[in-house]
């Protein structure tokens, strides 16, 4: 019996040793799953259907970090540190219109500005403040351009 000669190690370790059947088929089970070509209602079909649906419902939160944007990005330029008092009692940022969706004087006003300003400056990240007043600062065309908004951290 004649041996060919060849250059690829793969072809003369199957030359030499043939795949078995079982690895065959489970080469098979495996391409078949990878590309998907069971067909619906067979017991494949519904075992891949059930590890996707379980990894789906059983995965950790942490794993995914894909939070909807909302608003424009975090900017710490858009809000500036106008003063500050000697003692650190109160301080005043000018925070840019743009930061905030409304820009009537509201509750929810007030509720998106102490969000903005937690999200965009570090130091007021994981402290609690207080907003003691808001002064809406008008552009050039009378529509308001900044918040002067003086806080009690």
């Amino acid at each position: 019996m004649p041996i060919a000669s060849s250059t690829c190690a793969t072809a003369s370790s199957w030359t030499a040793n043939p795949p078995t059947e079982a690895m065959r088929r489970l080469w098979r089970i495996f391409v078949r799953t990878v590309f998907w070509s069971y067909e619906r209602g067979t017991w494949p079909y519904d075992v891949a259907v059930v590890a996707i649906v379980v990894f789906v419902l059983l995965s950790p939160r942490s794993w995914f970090h894909d939070q909807p944007a909302v608003g424009p990005p975090p900017a710490s330029s858009l809000i500036l540190l106008e003063s500050a008092n000697p003692s650190g009692t109160m301080q005043t940022y000018r925070v840019d219109a743009r930061l905030l969706a409304s820009p009537i004087r509201t509750p929810e006003l007030e509720h998106d500005l102490q969000d903005a300003m937690r999200k965009n400056l570090e130091s007021l990240r994981h402290g609690g403040f207080q907003i003691l007043r808001i002064e809406p600062i008008r552009g050039d065309n009378g529509t308001v351009a900044f918040y002067d908004v003086t806080i009690k951290p």
